[in-house]
């Protein structure tokens, strides 16, 4: 019987719980949410509409922040990639960025704040 160090067992652990479907996201991507909401008894998906503008860690930990204007403010928003609460990403567009984070935005308006459209 082999000995485990303890950086695999939390491997290990934390492979059980990875999603495999998520898409490839990059910094730039238009992408659709769908978050699980419970009300009371029910649960509904809502879904949240975005760049995104920052991506973080690695594995389980995965984040990305996703920004959104509403009616002229704009809202970010973390979403923990793995999480249960996460029920599907789809991709609408993407975009040609020369930066790993896109931070500056939140300093753009309107027509200044729009992404050069990248073709896969």
């Amino acid at each position: 019987m082999s000995k485990l160090n303890p950086q695999e067992i939390i491997y290990n652990v934390q492979d059980k719980f990875l999603k495999r479907e998520i898409p490839n996201i990059q910094i730039g991507d238009s992408v659709k949410i769908g978050v699980k909401i419970i009300e009371g008894e029910r649960e509904r998906i809502q879904f949240y509409e975005g760049t995104v503008i920052a991506k973080k860690n690695s594995s389980i930990n995965t984040t990305i922040t996703v920004r959104k204007v509403l009616q002229g403010i704009g809202i970010e928003r973390i979403f923990l990639l793995h999480s249960p609460k996460v029920d599907s990403i789809k991709i609408l567009r993407s975009s040609k960025v020369r930066r790993a984070k896109l931070y500056y935005l939140r300093n753009l308006r309107g027509k200044a704040s729009r992404l050069k459209q990248k073709f896969r």
